[in-house]
C-alpha cells in the first residue's frame, strides 16, 4: 500500500480508501461486511470512509463494530453529514449548526470513537448560510470531535468560499470527495485547479464507474445476474454508463490493462491515481477477495503514452462539463 498526504496537511491516507456506501447495512450481511473490513486491513488499507446517511446510520454502526479492537491511532476514519437521517424531520438534514452538532455526536457513538479524522459536508447546503456551517465545523474541530474538515461534490467557487472561511476560523479544509473516473471527468476543468490553488485533495468515489469499467457488462448482452446494474437501489447510478458505445470502448481497454498485468478494474482505479490532485480512490466490496484485487492498483504508474492510449479509446465518451458538479437545490426530506 502507498500513502499520500491529504491536501495541505500532515495527514497521510492510504491510496485506496475502503468505503461502505451501498454495502454495509444494506446489500451485505454484517458478518460479511466485517470480513471485508478485516480484509481491507490485511491488505494495508488504513483509511475508512462512511456517512450517516448510508443505510440510514446503520453503515456507521457496522463499520464501528468491524473496527473494534484495532489501534485507533493507526486508522483514518472519515464520515459525512448533510443528507436526511433518522425520522427525517425538518432539522434532520442539511448543514445547519443544529444538524451538524447533533450528527457528529451520533456518528461518533455509532463508530465507537472519540473523534473522526475527517468530517465532511456531504453536499453544499444552499439553505444555510455558509458562515453558520463553517463556524459549526470549526467548533467540532475545537471540541476535538474531528481533526480536519472536508466536503463532497462542491464546485470550484464553493470550495474557494469554504476555504476562505475555514482559514479565517483557524481550521483546515483539506479535501473534496467527488465522483471521478475515466468516464466522469467533470472535476478536471475547474475543481482540480481550484483545489491545487487551495491545498485541497480529492478522495474520489466511483473510480470504476459503478462497475461499468470492469468489463463484466458486455454490449448487447443481458446484465449479469446479481450485479449492481440489476439491484433496485444501485441500478440508477450505473445506467448512464451502460450504452453499447461505452461498453464496446471498455472492452478495447483490455489490451492496455494486459500490458500492465492488470484487470480492467485495476486499470480504472490506477488511472484515477495518476492525477496528482487525487489522494485516494474509494472502493467498496461485497466480497473480501475484491479488496486484494483493488489494492493491486496502488502504486501503479501509467506512463504518458498509456494515458494517451486510454484517452484515444474512451476519452471522447467522458463527461467533462463542470456544471455537472451539483448539490441538491434544496434540502431533501
Amino acid at each position: 500500500m502507498e500513502f499520500r498526504y491529504l491536501g495541505n496537511s500532515g495527514l497521510k491516507i492510504s491510496e485506496i480508501t475502503y468505503g461502505n456506501w451501498l454495502t454495509h447495512g444494506s446489500q451485505v450481511e454484517n458478518d460479511v461486511a466485517t470480513t471485508c473490513v478485516h480484509a481491507a486491513l490485511d491488505a494495508g488499507i488504513t483509511t475508512f470512509d462512511t456517512a450517516d446517511v448510508y443505510a440510514n446510520t446503520v453503515a456507521e454502526q457496522v463499520l464501528g463494530d468491524a473496527l473494534v479492537g484495532q489501534r485507533r491511532e493507526s486508522l483514518e476514519i472519515f464520515t459525512k453529514v448533510y443528507f436526511p437521517t433518522g425520522p427525517k424531520g425538518p432539522n434532520d438534514t442539511g448543514l445547519s449548526r443544529k444538524h451538524i452538532m447533533e450528527s457528529i455526536n451520533g456518528s461518533l457513538k455509532r463508530l465507537g470513537t472519540d473523534y473522526v479524522d475527517l468530517y465532511q459536508a456531504h453536499r453544499y447546503d444552499y439553505e444555510t448560510p455558509l458562515e453558520e456551517t463553517m463556524q459549526a465545523f470549526a467548533d467540532v474541530v475545537r471540541q476535538g470531535k474531528a481533526l480536519y474538515i472536508g466536503v463532497s461534490e462542491w464546485t470550484a467557487d464553493e470550495l474557494r468560499a469554504g476555504a476562505a472561511l475555514a482559514k479565517e476560523l483557524g481550521i483546515q479544509l483539506i479535501s473534496n470527495q467527488p465522483q471521478y473516473n475515466m468516464l466522469w471527468r467533470v472535476i478536471e476543468p475547474e475543481v482540480v485547479p481550484a483545489s491545487e490553488e487551495l491545498g485541497i485533495s480529492q478522495i474520489v468515489w466511483s473510480p470504476i464507474a459503478q462497475g461499468a469499467l470492469t468489463g463484466k457488462y458486455l454490449p448487447g448482452q443481458p446484465l449479469p445476474e446479481g450485479s449492481r446494474a440489476t439491484h433496485e437501489e444501485t441500478s440508477k447510478f450505473i445506467q448512464q454508463y451502460l450504452t453499447d458505445e461505452i461498453l464496446q470502448a471498455v472492452q478495447k481497454l483490455k489490451p492496455i490493462a494486459d500490458d500492465y498485468g492488470l484487470t480492467l478494474a485495476q486499470l480504472a482505479i490506477a488511472w484515477t491515481l495518476q492525477n496528482p490532485n487525487v489522494a485516494s480512490a474509494l472502493v467498496g466490496a461485497s466480497r473480501p477477495e475484491q479488496i486484494a484485487s483493488n489494492v493491486a492498483a496502488a502504486g501503479v504508474t501509467l506512463d504518458s503514452s498509456t494515458m494517451e492510449s486510454i484517452d484515444a479509446v474512451i476519452g471522447h465518451l467522458a463527461q467533462d462539463d463542470p456544471a455537472l458538479t451539483k448539490s441538491p437545490p434544496e434540502r431533501l426530506t
